[in-house]
Parts: structure tokens; sequence; C-alpha cells
């Protein structure tokens, strides 16, 4: 039944192949758990105190409240499909409510950190493939799965365009600057694929695709140099590039468009990354606050 819900994801919610795969490995953890506690592989019968003893496992092991609600999250949407398909007449999940958490603040890069790193320490970088990671996710915003997972054919050198396909397989245009166009054009020079792996634009040095980890593990080196900050991830420079280009008087609805955001609330998130600058604006320009520094 398993295989039939991740289908149903496939084939009419048009997940992304990222996404159906997370859903597979909390399902396993999920059928693990049962297996091993019950002796059954029939899930389909698991009721809610089999739900909350997963819950407590997971939190025994150290699981993390945000992981711990995403495998909710899935188990909800599995439960859901068997009760549309009629295997099933009441979700065990149903009154299982999510575990709240405080979600740990995200800072992003300064406009100085980005810029010693790259004026100062990607100029001196001689691995085009390792600058082109982190030029690209800082210059374009786009999650590292979407990098990994760029098409040859959706690179385009002349138009200095990407054509990016993101959540819920949505193709969004992003443009690329001229400096960013030259580099990608230098890194086209070294790029030699193996033959299954020709139709993705960014390949390591085995010719293969490359891994989300191996993007972090970069990402992570060289924010490590300019920065102290905890968080020094790919989503980082994600949160640098949307906070910069606001910050830089972008219109929120362009900012939303381009990172491939569903909904605005999503984006309104980095509007709240430099509440003093915006407290500056208002004292400087707003009527009110004119009036009361004359007063």
């Amino acid at each position: 039944m398993q295989e039939k819900f991740l289908d149903y994801l496939q084939l009419e919610k048009r997940y992304s192949p990222h996404t159906i795969t997370s859903y597979r490995k909390d399902l396993g953890d999920f059928y693990s758990f049962y297996l091993k506690t019950e002796g059954s592989d029939k899930i389909i019968k698991a009721d809610k105190k089999i739900i909350r003893n997963f819950i407590v496992e997971l939190s025994e092991n150290n699981i993390s409240k945000r992981s711990i609600n995403r495998k909710l999250s899935t188990l909800r949407s599995f439960y859901l499909f068997l009760l549309k398909i009629g295997e099933i007449e009441t979700s065990p999940v149903e009154t299982i409510n999510s575990l709240k958490f405080y979600a740990e603040k995200q800072i992003p890069m300064s406009a100085e950190e980005m810029e010693v790193l790259q004026d100062t320490v990607l100029i001196n970088v001689d691995d085009v493939l390792e600058k082109c990671i982190v030029e690209v996710l800082y210059q374009t915003g786009i999650r590292k799965s979407e990098l990994c997972g760029l098409i040859f054919e959706s690179v385009n050198i002349e138009g200095q365009q990407l054509k990016i396909l993101g959540k819920g397989n949505k193709e969004r245009y992003i443009p690329i600057s001229s400096d960013l166009t030259k580099l990608l054009t230098e890194y086209l020079q070294i790029r030699k694929p193996q033959e299954d792996f020709k139709q993705y634009f960014f390949v390591n040095k085995k010719g293969k695709k490359l891994t989300e980890k191996f993007v972090y593990v970069v990402v992570n080196k060289y924010l490590s140099l300019v920065t102290s900050k905890q968080k020094k991830s790919p989503h980082i420079l994600r949160h640098s590039f949307a906070t910069h280009v606001l910050d830089n008087g972008a219109e929120i609805s362009k900012v939303k468009k381009i990172l491939g955001h569903s909904s605005l609330a999503s984006t309104q998130v980095y509007t709240n990354a430099n509440i003093e600058q915006l407290k500056k604006v208002f004292n400087q320009a707003h009527p009110r606050a004119i009036k009361k520094e004359e007063l």
C-alpha cells in the first residue's frame, strides 16, 4: 500500500523526486517501528496509541521536533490517502497534534560578509565548480536540491537565465548576471560528465550528479572563512539572497516568484530579517516620525 501511495504522490500530486524520497524514508521508519513493536507489517491497521508510541521513541532517540512533525505530516497524508480510497474508516493520526517548538532564528549573511567572500576569498579559489556552487546559490536564491537537479538544457548562457524545476514540478525562470554567466561559461570548459549524467549541468570531478551533502560541505567550508554564525548552509545563502534583494528595494511579489514560493507568507519571513533597517527607514521618512523629532 505504501508504493501505491508513493505512486499517487508522483503521478497525481506531481511531487518532486526529492520530496517523494523524503516520504519514502518517513514511511520506512514507521514501517520498521511497527514491525519491531507489533510483529506485523500491516501498518494499515495502526491505531492512535501506536502513532503516539512512535513519537515517544523518536523523541527518546533525540530526533528533533521539526523532524518528528515532518514524519507526522507524512503519516497524515498516507492515512488520508487510505481514507480516500476506502481502505480505512478513520485515520489514527486525525486527533494527534504536531509538537510545538520555537523555530531557530535563521540569521542571513550580511552584505559585508558576502562582499568579503566574493571579493577576497572566492576570487582566489581555483576550483571553478566550488565557486559556481556558492555564486549560483547566492545570486539566484535557488534551493540546493534545485542546483543538484539543474538540467543542462535549462541553462541559457546567451539569454542569461536559468529554468528551474521547483516544488510541485513548477517551472520558474531566473535571470543571471554577466559575471555569473562568465563563471558558468568557464565551468563548461572543465565539465566532463559520465554518459549517465550528461543531462545535469553540474557534475562532480568523477562526472556524476552532485549530491546535496557535497553542496552543503562546500558552502559550509567557504562561509566558515568569513563568518562566526552558527548556521552556514546552502539555505542561509538562499535566505541571504532574499534579504539582500529586499533590502535593496526589490518588490516582494517578484522575489516570491524568483524563490518559487507558493504563498507570499513564505517570502514575508525575509522581510523581518533586518527590522532595525526598517525602523531606520521609518524614523527618517514617515511623516509622523519626522514630526515627532521636531517637537
